[in-house]
């Protein structure tokens, strides 16, 4: 395990490099993870396994988050695409890396930006999604009416490059309301020397905005997995269903019983059994010959 640093759109990028034990070249996955989280935490945490199970891993801070460069504590949605796609030339070039088999895994917002990332590089060629994000504009507007959607884009533009806190206890005003990202980000389970409490709200019109669903149909030489608790108040399994059913190439989904999304962070049995599916179908998809 070292500290490997990048750069994207000329803005650098800090992660952490986990290499298996024995002759490679090995398959690899680059990890990215839940809205402002940090190397240190759930893609850590996911890494570590995946590299137990014979993968280079490369887990990172996002631009604006952790230790990487950028505007501090900003969502800039096509950056972290940029991001992911520097993550995968970074990974192709090493000598202890089958270029031809290199996947993404997302975990919470991370899913819909791996997905995402996935339909858009060819390099690419397999992408998992655990308690994923599959942001879908349209769905949100649904789901709220469009005067309730269009109300609270203008609300987030009015104080673009204002802060608020990712999250707070005892139900306070947050980018990540309620007790249960409190559970996590507000305790001992997500320490980390890297992580702030604190986003723009410009950061919460980039989540509304981002369509992550619509990538589904682009997927048709790209294998999908998706790994998902049945009960998950802050990313939509609903959406997760739809992701699979959307995706037009090879594609797996894998209910747990989870009770709460961030049981998938860092919860046993939730996180191996995530891991133990995530490695088996990257080993899989990654060596089946291109499509």
């Amino acid at each position: 395990m070292s500290d490997l640093r990048f750069t994207a759109d000329d803005v650098e990028l800090v992660g952490t490099l986990r290499v298996p034990a024995g002759d490679g070249p090995f398959p690899a996955v680059a990890l990215t993870g839940p809205f402002t989280g940090t190397r240190d935490q759930v893609t850590g945490r996911y890494a570590a396994g995946l590299t137990g199970a014979g993968f280079v891993t490369l887990a990172f801070d996002h631009r604006g988050f952790g230790e990487s460069g950028g505007r501090r504590g900003h969502e800039d949605s096509q950056g972290k695409l940029a991001d992911l796609r520097a993550a995968v030339s970074t990974l192709a070039a090493r000598p202890d890396v089958d270029a031809g088999r290199i996947g993404l895994v997302g975990i919470c917002l991370g899913g819909g930006y791996a997905v995402k990332a996935a339909a858009l590089d060819p390099r690419v060629r397999a992408v998992a999604g655990v308690a994923g994000a599959y942001n879908s504009p349209a769905w949100f507007a649904e789901q709220s009416g469009i005067a309730g959607y269009r109300g609270a884009l203008a609300s987030f533009i009015a104080d673009y490059d204002g802060y608020l806190p990712a999250v707070a206890p005892d139900g306070g005003t947050a980018a990540m309301g309620g007790d249960e990202p409190w559970s996590y980000y507000g305790t001992a389970r997500s320490a980390s020397a890297h992580w702030e409490n604190r986003v723009t709200r410009g950061s919460l019109h980039s989540l509304m905005t981002f369509d992550a669903l619509g990538a589904a149909p682009l997927l048709g030489e790209t294998p999908l997995l998706i790994v998902h608790g049945t009960v998950d108040a802050y990313c939509s399994p609903e959406l997760a269903k739809l992701m699979h059913d959307n995706a037009a190439g090879p594609k797996e989904i894998l209910w747990l019983d989870a009770r709460e999304h961030v049981d998938l962070y860092d919860r046993e049995p939730y996180v191996t059994r995530a891991v133990d599916a995530t490695a088996e179908f990257m080993r899989r998809a990654t060596a089946a010959p291109p499509r």
